[in-house]
This record gives structure tokens, C-alpha cells and sequence, in this order.
């Protein structure tokens, strides 16, 4: 009877120096592991470009993001888009404005509404944008007649003397073309700029937009 008890206590202390040989070898695994997965392998990878006679680096997409949020400085791109795209939902602006004299769809009225209610808080938001920077609204010599999709002075007095069905017809060509060239100027920056707010402003212009022409199209 003590030999049996001998042995039971054997076992049980063999069983207890196994389970803590198998914790000491998982805890070993686990810190092993977290030691060879480096931040960059965690999650896709970006490809910075290098300075002028540097190598390219590649940063992980979060590492990247907090990159440009460190120093999304404007560049010419932003200021150029912020004061053009002034000048363009202004056009807008004017154009919504004959509607109510002038319109015989109601829905042509109601989009009018809405392309109003849209396009002056953007104003007043690229507006504040560029004075917290220390811009001018309108620099000298800026030629905004070639921004893309804005109306001529001779389409604009034609717009204001028609009336009716042909008023419907002529604002929904003119502000579909509009609305095509403010996609073309905020897709362009979205390229070419580097800050964060005016890109998040030009993803608006994109997503209102494009719904607005669709709706226009519609209509037509």
C-alpha cells in the first residue's frame, strides 16, 4: 500500500512538471512569434516614392496615413481647386436662382432647391478653408473661364430669357455639363493635392454630383 501511494505521487509530480514544460514551450512560441511579425508585414503595404536620388520605402498603409497626417500641408493644387471651385458653384449658384420665375417642372424646381442647399455651405466651407490658410479668395490674373463645364455669358443670357419647357430643357443641358466639369476638377485634385480636408471636400462634390446627373438625366 505505500509502494501504491509512492507511485501515484511519482505520477502526479511527472504530470505537473509536463504540463509546466508545455506552458514554458507555448509561451516561448507566442513571444517568438510576435517578435517576427514586424509592423510593415501587418496589413497591405504602400510604396513611397524616394526623395531625388533616394530608393523608394515601402510603409505599411496605416504608417502611410499618419504619414500625410502629419503633413497634409495644402500645395498649389488645393488653393487652385479651393478658389476655382468657388467660382464654379457660384455659376451654380446664379443659374439656380432663375428657376423659380422661370421653370414649369416642378421637379426641375425642387432639384434647384437642392443644388442650392448643397453648393452654398461648400462655398462657405472652401471660403473659411482659405482664409485658415492665409489665402485670397481671388488672386490676380486667375483665368476662371477655363475651369471645365462652366457656362458662357451667351448661354447664360439665353437661360434667362427662356421660359417654360424650354427653360426645363436648357438648365438641365447646361447644369448637367456643370456638374460633369466640378467631377473633373475634384477628381483632378484628388490627384494632384495634399490635403486632407480639401480631398474630403472634393469626395462630396464626386458623390453629390454624380447623383445629380443621374437624377438630371432622368429627367430629360
Amino acid at each position: 500500500m505505500p509502494h501504491h501511494r509512492a507511485s501515484l505521487a511519482s505520477l502526479a509530480t511527472a504530470s505537473l512538471a509536463a504540463l509546466a514544460a508545455l506552458a514554458a514551450l507555448w509561451l516561448t512560441g507566442c513571444d517568438s512569434g510576435s517578435e517576427a511579425e514586424s509592423p510593415a508585414s501587418a496589413g497591405p503595404s504602400v510604396l513611397v516614392p524616394g526623395e531625388p536620388g533616394e530608393q523608394n520605402r515601402t510603409l505599411s498603409a496605416a504608417d502611410a496615413a499618419e504619414q500625410r497626417a502629419e503633413d497634409d500641408s495644402p500645395n498649389s493644387a488645393d488653393v487652385d481647386y479651393a478658389r476655382m471651385m468657388i467660382r464654379h458653384h457660384s455659376q451654380a449658384l446664379e443659374m439656380t436662382e432663375l428657376v423659380p420665375d422661370r421653370a414649369e417642372s416642378s421637379k426641375v424646381e425642387r432639384l434647384a432647391e437642392r443644388i442650392a442647399a448643397a453648393q452654398g455651405p461648400e462655398i462657405s466651407a472652401m471660403r473659411d478653408w482659405l482664409t485658415s490658410h492665409g489665402k485670397d479668395e481671388r488672386p490676380e490674373g486667375h483665368d476662371h473661364a477655363a475651369m471645365p463645364g462652366m457656362a458662357t455669358e451667351a448661354q447664360l443670357k439665353k437661360l434667362r430669357a427662356a421660359r417654360g419647357t424650354a427653360f426645363d430643357e436648357l438648365f438641365l443641358t447646361l447644369m448637367i455639363t456643370h456638374h460633369e466639369g466640378a467631377i473633373t476638377m475634384a477628381t483632378d485634385v484628388k490627384g494632384q493635392g495634399n490635403n486632407i480636408r480639401i480631398e474630403e471636400m472634393a469626395d462630396d462634390v464626386v458623390a453629390q454630383q454624380t447623383s445629380e446627373i443621374a437624377r438630371m438625366r432622368a429627367m430629360q
